[in-house]
This record gives structure tokens, C-alpha cells and sequence, in this order.
């Protein structure tokens, strides 16, 4: 099975503007076509910016909306799958999420953050319940978290269980916690046997100060790629073969012993 060419793009757009947004989001995906992606990832809450505050009713939009139209054109135009983060309003809630859609223009899979980070989100959004969301491209089996969810080990290894191979992380990562991108991130891939895409914003936002590191780790614990602190389009493969030969070599998931682990919960 060939690897899965995917591009990181590491930027924060210009928050409140989604016009201008899909504009940047089309022009990546023309990049990262152009270097043979079959998948590109943009950061957390891309279509609208991240400190937008008050505008998040006004900006929010159900998953088949229009920001999602505009985003299928261009993963058709461009011929790959492409996944993004947004503010999904269901009715009366709103939901940090992100959506897959896919290299024709389908919508693969849409997920809700569960693990809402400081007073901000706490504010906005509701918690979504679902822990695993998946889905299948070019025959990887694709997770989707965002941002401080991939703190908590229980939720990627709860992927690895699943038989996540490349789980997609969008992400708001801020100072003073680069330490995730640079530490955090390549452990979880190790420990849980996947690879790890986590894709952050850049610069001042707000009363934010994003600290890019975007990084694609493998499940031997090593980055394939990594951004700077500024805007950026880095490229690196997911590698099936690759993967498989690591988790037979690596017995975390074999050994562990599910029995003891109940006061966990």
C-alpha cells in the first residue's frame, strides 16, 4: 500500500474573515497538490479564527453549510482530501469541530471537541460525547481529535484501539505550552502506535499568542516534519508498511492488561 503524501498547513488565516480564509485554504490545497498530498490539514477553528469571541454565534454553521460547500470545491478542484476546524452550530449549541471532507467533494467525517480549554471555549461551545470518529482514505483508517484533547492519553489510545493509523489533530496550541508540539505529541504517537498530525496556528490572535511547531510524528516516536513559528506548508508520508512493521515490534497494546485499569474510570 503506498504512503499517504499529507500537508500541514501551519497558519492562522485572518480571523473573521472566511472569505479570505477559503481563499488561503484553496491556495494551500493547490500547493500541497502540486507536491502529491492526497490530504491536507488546516489548524483549529480555520474557517472563522480562533479569537473571534462574540462573533462565534454569528459565524457558526451546521456541518452541511456553506463553509463546507466552499471546502468541498476545493478538495474536488484540487483532488484531495482536506480537513478543517470550525464552529459547528447544531440548533441551539455550537461545537468546536472539525470536519474531513473528502478528495470528491464528500463529507467523510465531522467531530466534536470533548475536552473544552479555558474560559474562552468554556464560554461558546458545548462539549461534544463522541471520543472516536473515523474515517478511511486511500486505505488509512483516519481519528480525528482537536487540540487539548490530545493531552489525555485515554483518548488516543481509545483511537489506537480502534485501529486509528493517522489521527489528525488541528489545534490552537499557545504559549507558554509549545512543550506539546515538541514533546507531548511524539509520545502519544509512540505509546499509542499511530501516526500523529497536529496542526497549529501562528502569531498574535487576540489575547493569544499561537506558537505554530506543527508537527507529523510516526509511531516510532520521530517527527517526519515540522514547522517553524511562522506560516508554513510542510509536507510528510504516512507510511502503512511502515506502521504495521512498528507495531509488531512494539507490544504496548499487546501487553496491556485492561483488567487493572478500572479505577481509571
Amino acid at each position: 500500500m503506498p504512503s499517504l503524501r499529507t500537508a500541514l498547513l501551519q497558519s492562522s488565516g485572518r480571523p473573521g474573515a472566511v472569505a479570505e480564509n477559503l481563499k488561503a485554504l484553496d491556495e494551500a490545497a493547490a500547493r500541497a497538490a502540486e507536491a502529491g498530498a492526497r490530504l491536507l490539514v488546516a489548524p483549529e477553528l480555520f474557517l472563522t479564527g480562533y479569537a473571534i469571541g462574540g462573533a462565534v454565534p454569528e459565524l457558526a454553521e451546521p456541518a452541511g453549510g456553506p463553509g463546507s460547500a466552499a471546502i468541498a470545491e476545493i478538495a474536488v478542484r484540487h483532488g484531495l482530501a482536506v480537513l478543517y476546524g470550525y464552529p459547528e452550530r447544531d440548533g441551539e449549541r455550537i461545537f468546536n469541530a472539525s470536519q474531513l471532507i473528502g478528495p470528491d467533494g464528500v463529507r467523510l467525517a465531522n467531530y466534536r471537541k470533548t475536552h473544552l480549554f479555558g474560559c474562552f471555549e468554556q464560554e461558546w461551545f458545548t462539549p461534544g460525547e463522541q471520543t472516536v470518529v473515523q474515517a478511511d482514505l486511500d486505505g488509512i483508517r483516519i481519528g480525528l481529535l482537536i487540540c487539548y484533547d490530545v493531552e489525555f492519553p485515554e483518548n488516543v489510545r481509545a483511537h489506537a484501539l480502534a485501529g486509528t493509523d493517522l489521527l489528525l489533530v488541528p489545534t490552537a496550541q499557545m504559549h507558554p505550552f509549545q512543550f506539546v508540539a515538541e514533546s507531548v505529541v511524539p509520545v502519544r504517537a509512540f505509546e499509542s502506535q499511530m501516526y500523529v498530525a497536529y496542526v497549529n496556528r501562528t502569531g498574535p490572535e487576540g489575547e493569544f499568542e499561537f506558537v505554530g511547531l506543527s508537527c507529523l510524528a510516526g509511531p516510532d516516536g520521530v517527527v517526519r516534519t515540522r514547522a517553524g513559528r511562522g506560516e508554513e506548508l510542510v509536507i510528510g508520508e504516512v507510511d502503512p508498511e511502515f506502521l504495521a512493521a512498528s507495531r509488531a515490534a512494539n507490544p504496548y497494546l499487546a501487553d496491556r492488561r485492561p483488567g487493572l485499569y478500572g479505577s481509571l474510570a
